[in-house]
């Protein structure tokens, strides 16, 4: 993920967006994954000398990388996408200095979880157990798991609080990859996933069903074909303006209504809404399109200690 605190900080990768040449080109390789200079010219009916320069400045900015391999007509230079995922922050405030810690739990390093058939989990190894079998949720094993999968029912994460005293919780960021979860598979399977924060829920993402017609890139050689295969990935922001999901409002419930403080538990709970139970499926970097599990992101602001601070504090 390449994460922009400034504006300022970012303005080559805002002057490698402002072609249009360039975000075709950036799609192309969001479908491909990876492709050499000659592809990328063909696809897009461009010269290589046209090309180059576009692709030099997106290069330049960090959206893409460059690799060389030796090909039929010698020497190739290939080209993929450097990051799946671009934040922006907005609003720097003056009164305080803004600082961020990340953590990535495997998908089944849940705390607490409800789940009903269908229903599994599986390692990059093998699956856990049984499937359809909730039993299998408590396994020891469950910690080591790279997909998940449930009918109905939630799974709950606790995420690592090392904020001190003179710290102050600005903003949370989930990332994860998300689809329904369907008998085998149904790409129109549509199900609404309900997200909360220490017991308060933040909004609805309504997943658009659950993808099994391509096989996911990071699945392992023994996952079967005729299962989900791949989800969405999604940003889940709270700050103080609100809740987000990629950028789009899905509540007015805001950072302050959370309460957290610097010794508070942050419990992540993910599930399935009763409004429409299509189910849920959350893939780890062993499985589906991504290659990350579960990421949590913490952005916190710097605050002057007060004399009244110190005194309360040390009551």
């Amino acid at each position: 993920m390449i994460h922009i605190k400034e504006l300022r900080s970012g303005l080559s990768i805002f002057k490698a967006l402002s072609s249009e040449i360039r975000i075709e080109i950036l799609e192309l390789l969001t479908e491909y994954d990876s492709l050499n200079l000659n592809e990328i010219a063909e696809k897009l009916g461009l010269t290589n000398g046209a090309i180059t320069m576009h692709i030099k400045k997106l290069e330049e900015s960090g959206l893409i990388d460059i690799t060389t391999a030796v090909g039929r007509h010698g020497i190739q230079k290939i080209c993929y996408l450097n990051e799946d995922i671009l934040t922006v922050n907005l609003r720097n405030k003056n009164t305080g200095q803004s600082n961020v810690y990340e953590v990535e739990l495997k998908v089944g390093h849940y705390c607490d979880y409800h789940a009903e058939a269908t229903c599994g989990l599986a390692t990059k190894d093998s699956i856990v157990g049984e499937f359809d079998n909730p039993r299998y949720f408590a396994d020891p094993e469950h910690i080591n798991a790279g997909i998940v999968w449930l009918t109905k029912g939630f799974l709950e994460y606790r995420i690592p609080n090392y904020l001190k005293p003179n710290q102050r919780f600005s903003e949370l960021q989930f990332i994860m990859e998300l689809s329904s979860e369907a008998p085998g598979y149904n790409d129109d399977f549509p199900s609404d996933i309900v997200f909360s924060v220490n017991g308060i829920d933040l909004g609805v993402w309504t997943s658009p069903g659950d993808f099994g017609t391509e096989r996911g890139t990071y699945n392992p050689d023994w996952w079967p074909p005729h299962l989900n295969q791949y989800g969405l990935i999604k940003l889940l922001r709270i700050n103080e303006n609100g809740s987000f999901i990629d950028g789009c409002l899905i509540s007015h419930v805001t950072i302050a209504d959370i309460n957290l403080k610097e010794n508070a538990d942050i419990k992540f709970k993910i599930g399935v809404a009763e409004s429409r139970a299509g189910g849920l499926t959350i893939y780890g970097q062993s499985f589906g399109n991504y290659q990350q599990d579960l990421i949590a992101r913490v952005i916190y602001d710097i605050v002057a200690e007060t004399p009244l601070n110190r005194i309360s504090r040390n009551f």
